[in-house]
């Protein structure tokens, strides 16, 4: 690297597993290169499912800690990460318990109860362009407010968990808009929270943070994260601390063709960037959401099962039968594994719940009256050609609604490594598949620093700069064809 690269930090957060990546810009391409990377950590308590944030914020200040022991000098730092999940804090800035995950099941039945408050679908919708899911933000406040009142009287304000750790880094407290559109509480229109929402449920406009868009920046990092000796603080920024924003931001498309997106990943989103949200009876009712995008973008997405289940059964193989495949290995398995000549629908309830993930799918093939495969490339084959049809059923209601023809899929994030899905995606679809950056969050991260500091060459673009630092595979459709027939190519 030459003497006058610059290097910045992002901190990417996902549900499986978290890493702390150095970025360095050499003109208009990004290099990354991984310094820690750790197991998102999940704790079960009394029949509860939370994050463990000491252990998690322990991680990110290792990662820092690696990052300034090379001594090159670090401009800025961001964080990343899932939505929805937030963490209370009380008037001395406090954590008031750990957060609990969007999977725990203290939410059953408090979309309905929302809803209910808001005065109905229509009004909640149009208000806030999120569909209702009873993992969102808004459900988990209300199993607050009504489950643990004296935690709730006492939370002085709430943060999302990207942000919160900018919290950490920097001391200030906010809400990215990217993460806070995800919340069910922020007005789709004026990009501020919603006054009539929160009065619904009964809470108090303080306690949600100012919201502030992608490229803030918020302050040196504080003295005491960076370690002992340390005499570079480098700014930190709140970038698009929602994960999906930040790749999508980072999505490589040229604007040649209409494109659509699918983040894959433990979820899949598949949507289209758009220049205002769509709060259409049709939208709503074929479950879209309108998420706040970079620039003023909206970002109009369907949530659908990701790689979840086949993370599930890993995990179930390995602690119940000492099985130990790799994510490349069980693909291969599942790519030489016969078509099952059916699919389940992996977005069922019963599937969005941790732990007996084999017998969930048994179940799903026996309730369609056909084998249940029993080799675990064969369940992770039908696994996949499920996630397939899922994301082509997706991008056909998406057309649908926006009345658009999209002609390519870019797939970005960590399932754009996966040739069998890619593959069968762009089969089942009849769209060209163009997969990569895998890095995509990472990238977006640090792209949207490098712009905010003004580093990015006059005329290039976050997505410019995406295009040239990325490698992409292309998959046209076909019928039984070799997937060895995939090109790849390099911006």
């Amino acid at each position: 690297m030459s003497d006058d690269a610059k290097r910045y930090l992002a901190v990417d957060l996902g549900a499986s597993s978290g890493r702390v990546v150095l970025g360095t810009l050499e003109d208009d391409v990004m290099h990354l290169e991984e310094l820690h990377r750790f197991v998102t950590p999940l704790v079960e308590d009394g029949g509860h499912l939370y994050w463990d944030i000491d252990r998690m914020w322990d991680e990110i200040r290792l990662g820092v800690a690696r990052a300034q022991a090379h001594g090159r000098a670090i401009r800025s730092i961001s964080v990343d990460s899932w939505a929805v999940d937030y963490v209370p804090l009380d008037t001395a800035g406090e954590p008031l318990r750990r957060p609990y995950s969007y999977r725990d099941p203290r939410t059953a039945g408090r979309m309905e109860r929302a809803i209910e408050l808001a005065g109905g679908r229509e009004a909640l919708y149009d208000r806030t362009g999120i569909q209702f899911l009873s993992l969102n933000t808004l459900p988990q406040v209300i199993a607050d407010i009504e489950d643990e009142p004296e935690l709730a009287r006492r939370t002085a304000t709430r943060l999302l968990i990207a942000e919160y750790f900018l919290y950490r880094l920097s001391g200030q407290q906010v809400a990215e808009v990217t993460n806070a559109s995800t919340t069910q509480v922020m007005d789709v229109r004026t990009r501020a929270w919603s006054r009539e929402v929160i009065r619904s449920i009964v809470d108090d406009a303080w306690r949600w943070p100012r919201i502030v868009p992608p490229g803030t920046i918020l302050g040196p990092m504080l003295p005491e994260v960076a370690p002992e000796g340390t005499t570079n603080a480098p700014l930190v920024v709140a970038s698009c601390a929602h994960d999906t924003a930040a790749a999508v931001a980072a999505v490589p498309a040229s604007g040649a063709h209409t494109w659509a997106f699918i983040s894959s990943g433990t979820w899949s989103l598949v949507g289209m960037e758009l220049s205002a949200p769509v709060l259409s009876d049709a939208a709503r009712e074929a479950g879209f959401t309108n998420e706040a995008g970079i620039d003023g973008t909206i970002r109009f997405l369907k949530n659908r099962a990701g790689m979840w289940v086949l993370e599930e059964l890993r995990r179930e193989w390995e602690e119940g039968q000492g099985m130990h495949q790799s994510h490349a290995e069980l693909f291969a398995a599942a790519a030489e594994a016969p078509s099952p000549g059916f699919t389940i629908d992996l977005n069922a309830p019963e599937f969005a719940g941790r732990g007996d993930m084999q017998r969930k799918v048994a179940a799903a093939c026996a309730g369609r009256g056909f084998a249940v495969p029993q080799a675990h490339g064969e369940i992770a084959r039908l696994v996949l050609e499920s996630l397939a049809t899922s994301h082509a059923e997706a991008l056909e209601s998406l057309e649908t609604v926006t009345g658009t023809r999209v002609e390519d899929v870019h797939i970005v994030g960590g399932g754009a490594r996966n040739a069998l899905l890619n593959q069968l995606t762009a089969d089942r679809s009849g769209r060209r598949v163009l997969a990569g950056p895998e890095e995509a969050t990472v990238l977006g991260n640090l792209l949207v620093q490098a712009r905010t500091l003004g580093d990015l060459p006059q005329g290039v673009s976050v997505r410019e700069a995406a295009r040239r630092s990325s490698r992409i595979t292309e998959y046209t459709p076909r019928n039984a064809a070799p997937l060895s027939g995939a090109a790849s190519f390099v911006h």
